[in-house]
């Protein structure tokens, strides 16, 4: 039997396992990098989601009915898509130019940018309690890049292209997740997902090397298999979540992603395999990771019971 929406719990766990997911993704595509450019790699990822999500919906009657959606649904739709398109480029983008750890806390800014679009859409109010954590959000962010303030501020540096690129990625996200919301009371969140992945699925295919796969080693082929399935695990957790529990509270609970970057990082590194390099932070930058994440979650949920995305 379905839970019915609205039950908080389980919207915590989701948007956990949502957490976990994205926390680990960006290392394990910083691997895949040296053996696949970024088209391909998103072209698989989208590929392999819509076979198994589109196999699962089918043998449950779940396949989404475009035909009966009117013009305006089929064009937030159309926002959907290219937002998490979008978002899926531009981030692997500034992964290639930044580290795992960073493009983490900069990806903080995306529920910001979500919450800014509920001001704009849904007519919230923006509380003093969120502009002190938006306030701290960004003293963070200069925290955490405090010993490196001088390369930001060359634009040809391939740090600033990935700070570029990673803000993009946030912009386009939220879009993606406003989309998302909206369709609620017309598709179910798997069926736009399935919708999504079919539209990257083609929209990339001219700009991928399917190919390549074949050059693979079992290594390079397990961290494919691992960021298409975190695909799966992470974006039907994030939709489920969204629509279980107020998307204030699941962006509070996603602000600790970066800080599980960081840990998977040292994590992974202590094994003998070579292959995952951690997060260089000193403590000032530690700290300005912290401060990040609290601001995010004090923008998160500084609304109280006034927000509107419930």
């Amino acid at each position: 039997m379905t839970p019915e929406p609205g039950n908080w719990r389980i919207g915590f766990f989701l948007a956990l396992v949502t957490a976990t997911a994205w926390g680990m993704l960006p290392i394990a595509l910083k691997a895949m990098l040296n053996y696949m450019d970024p088209f391909t790699i998103t072209w698989f990822r989208f590929l392999a989601a819509a076979l198994i999500t589109g196999g699962v919906l089918s043998l449950t009657g779940g396949l989404p009915k475009l035909h009966r959606l009117g013009a305006r649904t089929l064009g937030v739709l159309l926002v959907a898509a290219a937002g998490l398109i979008g978002n899926y480029l531009l981030y692997l983008l500034g992964l290639s130019f930044a580290s795992p750890g960073a493009t983490q806390i900069l990806i903080q800014l995306a529920p910001l940018f979500l919450l800014l679009g509920g001001v704009l859409i849904f007519r919230e109010s923006f509380s003093p309690l969120q502009w002190i954590g938006f306030a701290a959000l960004v003293c963070g962010l200069t925290l955490f890049f405090h010993d490196r303030l001088a390369v930001l501020a060359d634009l040809d540096s391939d740090l600033s292209r990935g700070v570029i690129l990673i803000v993009l990625a946030s912009l386009v996200w939220a879009a993606y997740a406003i989309a998302q919301k909206l369709l609620h009371g017309h598709m179910t969140s798997q069926g736009v997902l399935l919708v999504i992945y079919v539209a990257a699925s083609i929209s990339l295919f001219p700009a991928a090397v399917p190919e390549s796969v074949f050059e693979l080693s079992p290594w390079a082929l397990a961290l494919l298999a691992f960021c298409s399935v975190n695909t799966l695990v992470a974006y039907g957790c994030f939709a489920e979540a969204m629509r279980h529990w107020q998307a204030s509270r699941v962006s509070a609970v996603l602000a600790v992603t970066p800080l599980l970057t960081v840990g998977f990082g040292w994590l992974l590194a202590t094994l003998p395999t070579g292959y995952v390099n951690p997060d260089k932070v000193d403590a000032l930058s530690l700290a300005g990771a912290v401060i990040v994440v609290s601001g995010s979650a004090i923008c998160a949920l500084g609304g109280g019971r006034r927000r509107a995305l419930s």
